[in-house]
């Protein structure tokens, strides 16, 4: 036993010893036991590190591992904006430097010579604009001081590497200089007096947002103030006035060319071909006369308290849609009548071999223009328009305030912002006065029920109401081809072209365009008007025998008719008088321009 063991201690020996030893020799041995396994561990894994393809010899001699290649890359690429980066992987890195540090200056010498690299301190560099020649003098090798002076690091220090242990000042972002931007801009050196006092004196107050006008800009700001207005209402004038003669025709020349038609074939009993005008007249009649028998079948009040039952939202709705539809039958209907009336041509001028077919020609567009005129336009669009104003005069809740405003803004709004050329402006004008002459004979229907069924005091209130409905859509207009006017950059010379048109038109001269003439269909105003006052003629009667009743009929229609005759030929002459003094007027304007 003695022999084996040779000199040596036995394991129970060497336990005894160990347990008879200082405890706090044995807990350094065991920190030192753990850190050597530790130690070789991080040794192995940087030696791996080390054969990775990523690492790749520096251009300083040195060599780099994975990650600072990346980061060199990272630099190179001038990835990111100013600031520092922290080019390390914080544990591992600091645990392989620890290790590094404890190894003996052999093994320091060796795995340096053998590895080709060495780990220094971590510290914060700027890779704002790096490179990797930066990169390769940033790399840190242990002092030789720590290294105990006996050995050196096999990596050759950079020639520029500055002192690691002292902490250098980040540098300043050039965007974050605040001397530097101080001293470039004077201005904002200024105390706030100073820069308050040099506003009051340096011009116009609103130079940043506003520029200074020309004399362009300020012939167009009296334009849309003054000369435009005017012009615009005279035009619009004009129309309606034109298109009141057109009624009053309807109204008083065609009676009496029919009743002269039905006494000439009285008279001479014997057959004729009708001319183109006299076909015309009997075509119009037929659709009077149908309209105001439909409208006489209708009930006015059941349709009114309908109406009166509805809210202002909703009579509102009610009215624009009627008010849409009207538009719309009216462009319908003169494009009918139009049909209507070159069929009647064709039937007065026609061969006696075609005649079949034009009398078959004429019946069907007659029986359109019937339908079109009196059931479409009368029955859902001009009575019921007539009916839903009439509720809002009448209505004492300030509905027609409310209509009124919230249609006529709603027009404003539809019609300003658009581009519109000179052509379609000269449509919208005559479109207005067709509007305005639409409103009168409505006004005319309100005052028709008032006479009939008002109580009490209502005259007054009513005068009122129609001077407000009549100056809301003065305004409106005025303000909506203003601003047309001034948006298209159309000049207010171009409504006095407009108002030349319109007097040729009167005058029955050739204009450049027929596209460019005022169109108007009388009827379903006409229906609206006669089925109104035919209830107010009836109720003045006088309770007399029926042929007294005859008898006042005839007187009452025979006074209607000499009014309306005269009125037309007021309205007529004095048309026909301004019309020719104003194209005359555009001559010689024309003529000294030209001169001159």
């Amino acid at each position: 036993m003695a022999l084996r063991n040779g000199g040596r201690k036995i394991s129970f020996e060497v336990l005894s010893v160990e347990d008879e030893s200082d405890p706090t020799e044995r807990n350094r041995k065991k920190r030192r036991h753990r850190a050597s396994k530790k130690k070789k561990k991080l040794l192995d894994r940087a030696d791996s590190d080390s054969a990775d393809p990523r690492s790749a010899p520096l251009e300083n001699g040195g060599a780099c591992n994975g990650f600072e290649l990346d980061a060199s890359r990272y630099c190179g690429g001038g990835g990111g904006g100013g600031g520092s980066v922290v080019v390390c992987e914080a544990e591992s890195v600091c645990a392989v430097a620890e290790a590094r540090g404890a190894e003996s200056e052999e093994a320091t010498a060796v795995r340096g010579g053998i590895e080709g690299f060495n780990f220094g301190e971590l510290r914060q560099r700027n890779v704002n604009c790096g490179s990797s020649e930066d990169l390769a003098a940033s790399v840190v090798v242990r002092d030789e001081k720590e290294d105990g002076g006996v050995n050196a690091s096999p990596v050759e220090k950079a020639t520029n590497e500055p002192d690691r242990n002292v902490v250098k000042k980040l540098e300043t972002v050039e965007s974050l200089d605040w001397k530097r931007i101080m001293a470039e801009d004077p201005n904002l050196e200024k105390s706030p007096v100073s820069y308050f006092l040099e506003e009051m004196h340096n011009g116009n107050s609103l130079r940043s947002t506003t520029t200074l006008g020309n004399e362009k800009e300020r012939e167009r700001v009296y334009d849309t103030i003054f000369r435009l207005p005017w012009r615009c209402e005279l035009l619009i004038d004009v129309g309606f006035f034109v298109c009141f003669d057109s009624f009053l025709s309807l109204l008083t020349v065609m009676p009496a060319r029919i009743m002269m038609t039905i006494w000439r074939l009285l008279k001479t009993r014997q057959f004729k071909r009708l001319s183109t005008m006299e076909v015309s007249d009997f075509g119009c009649f037929l659709i009077l006369s149908s309209g105001v028998v439909l409208l006489q079948q209708t009930d006015i009040s059941l349709i009114y308290h309908m109406i009166r039952g509805q809210g202002t939202i909703k009579l509102y709705v009610v009215y624009n849609v009627l008010e849409i539809f009207d538009k719309l039958c009216q462009s319908f209907n003169g494009d009918v009548l139009q049909t209507l009336f070159l069929s009647a041509e064709g039937l007065a001028n026609c061969p006696p071999e075609s005649m079949r077919f034009w009398i078959w020609r004429f019946i069907s567009d007659q029986a359109l223009a019937v339908a079109a005129s009196n059931i479409l336009h009368l029955c859902f669009s001009s009575g019921s328009l007539a009916i839903t104003l009439s509720t809002c005069i009448v209505a004492h809740n300030n509905a027609l305030f409310a209509l009124l405003v919230s249609n006529n803004f709603a027009e404003i709004k539809s019609n300003v912002f658009k581009r519109y050329s000179k052509d379609n402006v000269h449509s919208l004008v005559y479109f207005d006065s067709v509007e305005r002459f639409h409103i009168s004979s409505f006004i005319l229907f309100v005052l028709a029920q008032n006479i009939l069924e008002a109580e009490g005091p209502w005259f007054e209130s009513f005068l009122i109401n129609i001077l407000l409905v009549y100056v809301c859509e003065m305004i409106i207009d005025i303000i909506k081809h203003s601003f047309i006017a001034k948006f298209n950059d159309i000049k207010p010379i171009a409504y006095s072209e407009f108002l030349e048109d319109l007097c040729k038109q009167t005058l029955n001269m050739q204009t450049e365009s027929a596209k460019k003439n005022l169109t108007f269909v009388p009827l379903a105003p006409a229906c609206v008007v006669i089925r109104v006052l035919t209830p107010v003629y009836t109720a003045n009667l006088p309770p007399n025998p029926l042929p007294w009743r005859l008898f006042w009929i005839l007187l009452f229609s025979a006074m209607t008719y000499v009014m309306l005759t005269s009125l037309k030929v007021l309205i007529g002459m004095g048309l026909q008088k301004h019309a020719t003094w104003y194209v005359n007027r555009c001559k010689k304007r024309k003529h000294h321009f030209h001169e001159d």
